[in-house]
């Protein structure tokens, strides 16, 4: 052993695991169980009054999920993370410890359509109110505070139109404002962009895209990077307040720099139940170990196909911040030097209906609503993941009518293209 820190490639393999003490088993067994033995009736009481780390029950927290919240909350430079069911399940719990009715969340308007409804329709339930900010122009998330605010939501590439959000400027806003920022880095992956090093305070992922990167796992996490104060001006009482269930303990005085991610699991979790499958979790950690090699064939691969399509004959613009001539590229060589990700839009001179066509005459690449598979993908966002909003909200969130997102995969690139021209042609 060195004392060198471990590289990206290294923590991605190792971090978090060792061999099973038990059986000496390589590689990190599943767990399959709902709940754990307690060594004595003093045992079980610590466990359940926070005086001590262990497993009780799942729903809580699993040897196997452990291993993997370990392992992305090393490769994000956080402090600790928390592993829930999906990424929609992350952005639950990550508002549920920080908003009361009648507060409000500051998010870019360029989000993942799910995102966009789940904010404007499912957390209204909640009595957890929204206010849209455009991520080009920084003003307006200032304008946006106010006393009600309790966050700020960003992408770092936003989903679907790849575009780079300009992370340090409005994490400027947010300190500014005594907010937490919260980074989605789904479609960046930590390869790609560390958004804690830009001052991100949380960072959520869907771990069903990139992370786990094969198309077969729904998973979600929170990392912590441990930069917030939770105490400062009593804002967020769910932290700093004693908690009645665990016998008046304040979550932040008692677990420092990990607090919100140890609020996440024992308030949010707990009582919210969206867990992850110790099976989904075995999954999600084989997947991360070839994230730095899929990403950068993810990244090479989607280059090539944006020259491509740049100079098609049937292609009115290219919207990929790796191409020189685009308006994201100078944030991309600042934020995401290795690539400017898999996923981005392109417009059809055709419109709407040249749209859906196209995703019905390609045959290498599959229809589906996801991304960050080592397949490729595409879908029609208008028709689609989009659909719920109206023309102008489509057309301000990146998924005009005429638009089709790629997320490309692992494939040959010249395979790629081929399948793109014959589609296009046809």
């Amino acid at each position: 052993m060195t004392d060198r820190l471990p590289g990206f490639s290294t923590l991605a393999v190792h971090a978090g695991a060792q061999p099973d003490p038990t059986t000496g088993a390589r590689a990190t067994p599943i767990y399959q169980t709902t709940s754990f033995v307690f060594n004595d009736a003093d045992h079980a009481a610590s466990l359940f009054g926070l005086q001590a780390f262990g497993n009780i029950y799942t729903r809580i927290g699993n040897p196997t999920n452990a291993v993997l919240e370990e392992r992305v909350a090393a490769l994000e430079g956080g402090t600790a993370a928390l592993a829930v069911a999906s990424g929609h399940a992350a952005q639950l719990v990550v508002l549920q410890q920080l908003m009361k009715p009648g507060d409000e969340v500051i998010a870019a308007r360029k989000l993942y359509g799910g995102s966009i409804n789940q904010f404007t329709h499912a957390f209204k339930a909640f009595g957890w109110n929204v206010a849209w900010a455009d991520p080009d122009e920084i003003e307006s998330f200032e304008r946006a505070v106010t006393p009600h605010t309790k966050a700020i939501f960003i992408e770092s590439i936003a989903n679907p139109a790849g575009s780079i959000t300009d992370i340090e400027a409005i994490a400027a806003v947010a300190r500014k404002a005594g907010v937490p920022l919260i980074v989605d880095n789904t479609l960046a992956s930590p390869y790609l962009i560390k958004p804690i090093d830009h001052g991100a305070d949380i960072v959520v992922h869907s771990l069903t895209k990139f992370l786990g990167g094969h198309g077969n796992s729904l998973g979600g996490i929170i990392v912590d990077a441990g930069t917030f104060d939770w105490s400062k001006d009593n804002k967020y009482p769910m932290l700093s307040e004693p908690r009645p269930e665990y016998h008046g303990i304040r979550i932040q005085e008692t677990f420092g720099n990990f607090a919100f991610a140890i609020a996440c699991r024992v308030l949010g979790l707990r009582d919210l139940g969206p867990a992850l499958s110790p099976f989904n979790a075995f999954m999600i950690l084989t997947g991360i170990e070839t994230l730095p090699l899929r990403m950068q064939k993810h990244c090479d691969n989607a280059k090539a196909v944006a020259e491509f399509l740049s100079t098609h004959p049937a292609v009115s613009a290219v919207n990929y911040a790796g191409l020189p001539g685009d308006r994201y590229n100078a944030l991309q060589r600042k934020y995401s030097p290795k690539g400017a990700g898999a996923v981005f839009t392109f417009s059809l001179k055709g419109g709407y209906d040249a749209g859906v066509n196209l995703v019905s005459n390609l045959r290498l690449f599959s229809h589906l609503a996801n991304v960050g598979d080592t397949r490729s993908l595409v879908i029609h966002p208008a028709s689609t993941t989009h659909s719920q909003l109206d023309d102008a909200a489509k057309v301000r969130s990146g998924a005009a009518p005429e638009v089709v997102r790629l997320s490309i995969g692992i494939e040959d690139k010249e395979d790629l293209i081929a399948d793109l021209d014959q589609a296009l042609r046809a």
